[in-house]
């Protein structure tokens, strides 16, 4: 989804987490770090069959008209959030997928370790001290990462199409607080106290209130980014700073 009519569209990436771990690959994320999984459903059970520790939950949802009125009641309220979630706004169609991604590796560069030189470790070096809008307009005129985005968005199992009514965001926890990062939203959104161990199923509560919104759609999808056993040390921290 983008915002404007005119905007730069892509073809949108399939739902799928072969799909998302070749195309992080490819960008720079090594096998051994971290790798996305399927969650299949958020019941605890459910929850526990997922390989801990999370470091971010990837959410695909329907856009309808209770979401989109949602979405402008919440960019209407004033946010306080940590100045160490990196965050960027959408303003390429359909690129729900690939900024949901740099969302989530975006906010865990300290926990893991990207290859040198690669396309992520020059993109987040390059965008650190950028603002939200700035570093959207660095993507949207990046060539490699359209290329990449393209050829990942062809690889999945359903033909691609640029007419589609759902949305990728990303969850995190930051400075010991759950954030919900959507680039059609004004900023982050804070969802209270979180923890590493703790953010799949604080994640989990939240998409949960949202499905519920739209309890006749089924076109929902759950995906973690899970640490690799032997990868980089998790650094952990907890804050006050966001209010509950």
């Amino acid at each position: 989804m983008d915002e404007s009519p005119s905007a730069k569209r892509w073809l949108p990436l399939e739902a799928n987490p072969d799909v998302m771990n070749q195309f992080l690959r490819g960008l720079g994320l090594p096998e051994e770090e971290a790798e996305c999984y399927d969650v299949y459903g958020l019941d605890e059970d459910l929850l526990e069959m997922v390989p801990k520790p999370v470091l971010a939950v990837l959410f695909l949802y329907p856009i309808t008209t209770e979401s989109e009125a949602e979405r402008v009641k919440e960019d209407s309220i004033k946010k306080d959030c940590s100045n160490k979630v990196y965050f960027m706004k959408q303003t390429v169609g359909n690129a729900c997928g690939t900024i949901g991604l740099l969302h989530a590796v975006g906010n865990i560069t300290s926990e893991i370790r990207l290859s040198e030189g690669s396309f992520l470790e020059r993109f987040f070096k390059s965008t650190a001290n950028l603002d939200a809008l700035e570093r959207a307009a660095f993507l949207e005129n990046d060539g490699e990462m359209e290329v990449a985005h393209s050829v990942a968005a062809t690889a999945g199992d359903t033909e691609a199409s640029e007419n589609v009514d759902t949305h990728f965001i990303c969850f995190a926890c930051v400075d010991g607080a759950l954030y919900e990062l959507d680039g059609r939203k004004s900023g982050p959104v804070c969802h209270g106290i979180s923890s590493p161990s703790t953010l799949l199923q604080d994640a989990a509560k939240v998409i949960n209130q949202m499905m519920q919104r739209n309890p006749d759609s089924m076109n929902f999808n759950v995906m973690a980014i899970s640490k690799k056993a032997g990868g980089a040390h998790i650094e952990t921290s907890i804050s006050k700073d966001c209010p509950v």
